[in-house]
């Protein structure tokens, strides 16, 4: 962890919200005139797309489990060492993965490559001068056998909904939007299963800040559902692991946020429609109290 160089982490899988998220830290650096280094998880998957594809295959075929889940599949070797390196200094190596066409004709004209959509561009160094390192994808906080990005960290945010809507978004996303079939969704969640409990679950007990999303309609056969529940349809549940040290002020929080309340001493329970504002409200003291501190 680092004063000088300090490092947010959000970590959630795809499709659990971590783009509202990014918005409101986006939100939240451009009022506060805030330069961020921003790191997509992506860029340290191990494999490219088509690399992935024939990865994963050989890996069925020797009864293997492989998915992005988990470090097979996965550099955090070089996350924990970007995250080290930037606490140190305020910079690093980083890459881009390419998820679609038009990022990759950004990306060639930026480069002067000719690479596709599913590929990484080349590792380069972190411009100096950037106020903080801002990171969104899976493995934030993530903790292996070999390494521990979780340990440099100075501020770690979970988004994850209940289990059984996160199926739900993530079995509409691939089928609307990519084409798979239904079997194919689920042969993808049960072969994702062990990497998931291993090395997805425990980043949210380290994580100071949990935003959880419930749905409020019956999401109990998530295979079948045939829509996904909207913010109105939900609850958002925030935990602070330890709110002294974040100097969150309940009183404050419930009064600005219409229909809130505790849940428990250390969570409050928001309406799913002000889930983007209650981000807003609670983070920004805490990333100026950081940038203070950074100063001072």
């Amino acid at each position: 962890m680092s004063r000088k160089h300090p490092i947010v982490a959000v970590t959630g899988s795809s499709g659990a919200g971590t783009t509202t998220v990014k918005r409101a830290f986006e939100h939240i650096f451009y009022r506060d005139g805030i330069q961020a280094a921003v790191i997509e998880g992506d860029s340290f998957h191990r494999y490219d797309r088509v690399e992935m594809k024939a990865e994963t295959a050989r890996a069925g075929a020797e009864g293997r489990n492989l998915s992005h889940f988990g470090p097979d599949a996965n550099r955090f070797d070089a996350l924990a060492e970007l995250f080290h390196r930037y606490g140190e200094s305020g910079t690093g190596k980083k890459r881009y993965y390419i998820h679609s066409d038009d990022e990759a004709t950004q990306q060639n004209a930026r480069l002067g490559t000719e690479l596709k959509a599913g590929q990484f561009t080349p590792w380069e160094e972190i411009p100096e001068g950037t106020d903080l390192l801002f990171y969104e994808g899976l493995h934030g906080m993530v903790v292996s056998d070999e390494h521990n990005v979780a340990e440099h960290v100075d501020l770690g945010v979970g988004v994850v909904p209940i289990v059984n809507l996160e199926w739900i978004q993530k079995i509409h996303r691939d089928n609307l939007e990519r084409g798979y079939s239904a079997e194919a969704i689920v042969d993808t969640i049960m072969r994702r299963m062990p990497d998931y409990i291993r090395y997805i679950t425990p980043q949210f007990s380290l994580t100071d800040i949990n935003f959880q999303r419930v749905a409020t309609v019956d999401t109990s056969n998530p295979f079948i559902a045939r829509d996904i529940p909207t913010p109105d349809e939900s609850f958002v549940i925030i935990r602070f692991r330890d709110p002294e040290a974040l100097q969150i002020d309940f009183p404050f929080l419930l009064s600005m946020i219409k229909d809130s309340f505790m849940s428990r001493r250390n969570s409050m329970v928001v309406p799913g429609g002000k889930m983007g504002m209650a981000m807003e409200i609670i983070l920004q003291p805490i990333i100026e109290r950081m940038m203070d501190a950074r100063r001072a």
